[in-house]
């Protein structure tokens, strides 16, 4: 369902060109008095989507990427347990020391763990089966 409405809002940021020339168009003109013939006004928005079409396939690539800053962005690299942990002890992630939590049982020193959620300043990781 959170993909569901992630999706949703991908178009809809996607479409917001069209709707808003859509409701100046075909609500705010006629309102003032000013009549707007359908045929350029049509050309006009099915112009805007055409482009849409387009661009979506280099957008939808942008919207998709996964983050590469902050704590988050650790979720699924590998670490190695420098102390080990039982169930807590401490890992290296590239030049950084953190706080880790094995999930799944034990880890041995200079054993490899993956990321799997940061809560906090602490990572909790798992022993690859």
């Amino acid at each position: 369902m959170k993909s569901y409405i992630k999706n949703t809002l991908k178009i809809l940021s996607i479409l917001i060109d069209e709707i808003v020339v859509g409701i100046f168009l075909f609500l705010i003109l006629p309102r003032a008095g000013i009549k707007v013939p359908l045929k350029p006004a049509l050309a006009v928005i099915g112009f805007l989507i055409f482009k849409d079409v387009i661009a979506v396939k280099f957008l939808w690539e942008i919207f998709e990427k996964r983050i590469e800053v902050g704590p988050e962005a650790l979720i699924g690299e590998e670490a190695v347990v420098i102390e080990e942990l039982n169930p807590k002890g401490i890992v290296k992630v590239g030049n950084e020391l953190w706080i880790a939590e094995c999930i799944n049982g034990m880890a041995k020193k200079n054993e490899m763990v993956r990321i799997v959620k940061v809560k906090g300043t602490k990572l909790l990781v798992e022993r690859p089966e």
